[in-house]
C-alpha cells in the first residue's frame, strides 16, 4: 500500500554533486494584513539517478524516504 506522496515543481539551481540536484520551489503567499502576494522561495536536495538534470531544468520532485542527511526527494 503506497501512501499519497507530495510533488512539487521547480527549477533545478544546482546540479554540481553526484546524483543530487538542488531544486528551488517557488510558492505564491497572500499577506494577512496588507493583501498582497508574497513570493516564497525553499530549496530541496533531490536524488537524481542517472545525473540528467541541468541547472535551469524545470522538474517534479517526489517526496521519498530519507535518502541521506537532508535528501529526501526524488527527481
Amino acid at each position: 500500500m503506497q501512501k499519497n506522496r507530495r510533488v512539487l515543481k521547480g527549477v533545478v539551481i544546482s546540479a554540481n554533486t553526484v546524483k543530487t540536484v538542488a531544486v528551488e520551489v517557488t510558492r505564491t503567499q497572500m499577506h494577512s494584513v496588507f493583501g498582497k502576494y508574497l513570493r516564497r522561495r525553499n530549496s530541496f536536495l533531490a536524488h537524481d539517478e542517472k545525473s540528467e538534470c541541468k541547472v535551469g531544468d524545470r522538474v517534479e520532485i517526489l517526496e521519498s524516504r530519507p535518502l541521506s542527511k537532508r535528501k529526501r526527494w526524488v527527481v
